[in-house]
């Protein structure tokens, strides 16, 4: 099984806090940063993760370029094959779980940015075709700020096939759609929701919205026609989480 990596200062220490069992290295860039990188090694060698010292050349390197602040994390990559890693995280996810399905997500950066939302909307799982998106990279890492490791990253072949699957569960699937005249305060998110994005530019596939059993659209007061997909993604996710609150009703449009 190879090695993935984390790099930068805020993924590593959330990676060693939370998942100190799939480190298998902390590297450290040599005689820079000390106060800062003194953290890193505490948790490091508090969880009997070796520290190694590194010269920028490797560090850019394993970092693929990226901006790793010094610190490099190799790690172990999640184990299981998708259907078990999506059976896990309903199981604690509870009776109304909240899900996110990116269709075809393909910027890293996007896609980053997805999972720290997904992160601070208690998401209980990320899912995502296997191919024609982005996958769990360095750079989708370093600016997840930590949620790659957090929130469960479910790659699937049959994308269409999972959300079914998804359906038989009682999951009510809810698709994002410019184009549709129902805004997303009129859904209800309060029982077990996926919520469903489509890619930069091209939205959800056909066989996607066919899954749906319902599309909204954000409701949009300016000249622009669309958001990008990260920040569309926050702003339904935390319409989930404000219906979520105890006491608070749906909106009504």
């Amino acid at each position: 099984m190879t090695n993935s990596v984390a790099y930068g200062t805020h993924a590593v220490r959330v990676l060693l806090t939370r998942s100190p069992a799939r480190v298998r290295r902390v590297l450290v860039a040599s005689g820079r940063d000390a106060g800062r990188h003194a953290e890193i090694k505490a948790l490091a060698q508090r969880a009997g993760i070796q520290v190694s010292a590194a010269d920028d050349s490797m560090l850019d390197r394993l970092a693929d370029g990226g901006r790793h602040q010094g610190i490099v994390a190799e790690i172990a990559p999640r184990a299981g094959d998708p259907e078990t890693q999506l059976e896990e995280a309903l199981e604690v996810a509870g009776d109304a779980p909240l899900l996110l399905v990116l269709d075809g997500v393909q910027d890293p950066h996007n896609l980053g940015a997805c999972l720290r939302s997904a992160d601070a909307a208690g998401v209980a799982a990320v899912i995502a075709p296997r191919d024609r998106a982005a996958g769990l990279t360095p750079v989708v890492r370093k600016v997840a700020a930590g949620a790659a490791e957090t929130v469960p990253f479910v790659s699937v072949v049959n994308l269409a096939r999972t959300l079914r699957e998804l359906k038989g569960r009682g999951i009510w699937l809810v698709g994002t759609d410019g184009e549709t005249g129902k805004s997303m305060y009129e859904a209800d998110f309060k029982g077990p929701t996926a919520i469903v994005m489509g890619s930069e530019g091209e939205g959800m596939r056909r066989l996607t919205r066919e899954c749906c059993d319902q599309l909204v659209s954000i409701p949009m007061a300016g000249a622009v026609e669309s958001l990008n997909v990260s920040v569309a993604t926050g702003i339904v996710l935390f319409e989930a989480v404000r219906q979520r609150q105890p006491g608070t009703g749906r909106r009504s449009s």
